[in-house]
């Protein structure tokens, strides 16, 4: 496995949290109180301070991180962002909600955000999100047993180099503790909508 801490050397923070390590095997983030990311649609505010350690990325790509926390307040969340600027990004994880946990995904673009989920009442221990962008088109999965299940086909802007990497935040609350003991990006999966 590569070295966490060689993968994320030249990685910034977008909302750095106040309390983080990295080591060779573990990113751990302490979020900050009531950080978000989104933008307008249906809440009608705009947040821009959630936690994201992103490394430049250009081109396509595959990225993936695992993760795991106690997700245990209303929007409780961890997982991976992709950011061109603070009008288009997409942010992959699980989000805490209506007491349950669920893969969730938020795809902002010019200023506004959508969000889906799907529930995973069960999920215990470390989960793991690939992200692979391909020209304008980014697909988002799941780790399952077996292999990878499909989440999200966006539409997402073209050719900008984007920052990528681990994210976190804690809308309604401070303290959410996650730890990320993977995370690595690559060429483009040879088949991602079907989860090769």
């Amino acid at each position: 496995m590569t070295d966490l801490k060689q993968t994320l050397d030249a990685a910034r923070w977008h909302g750095e949290p106040p309390d983080w390590t990295l080591s060779e095997d573990a990113l751990s983030v302490t979020t900050g109180n009531e950080t978000d990311f989104w933008q307008d649609t249906f809440y009608g505010f705009r947040r821009d301070d959630g936690h994201g350690l992103l490394r430049d990325v250009e081109g396509d790509f595959t990225a993936v991180v695992g993760f795991e926390a106690v997700y245990d307040v209303l929007y409780d969340q961890a997982g991976l962002m992709m950011r061109a600027d603070e009008g288009n990004w997409l942010k992959v994880g699980i989000e805490y909600s209506d007491g349950i946990l669920n893969f969730s995904t938020v795809v902002t673009r010019d200023g506004r955000s959508d969000w889906s989920v799907i529930p995973v009442p069960a999920a215990t221990g470390v989960q793991r999100i690939r992200l692979t962008r391909l020209g304008g088109a980014v697909l988002t999965h799941y780790g399952a047993e077996g292999g990878w299940q499909l989440m999200r086909l966006a539409d997402f802007p073209a050719g900008a180099a984007v920052g990528v990497g681990p994210m976190a935040c804690s809308p309604q609350r401070a303290g959410l503790v996650v730890r990320f003991p993977e995370f690595h990006v690559g060429p483009p999966a040879a088949d991602p909508l079907h989860a090769s």
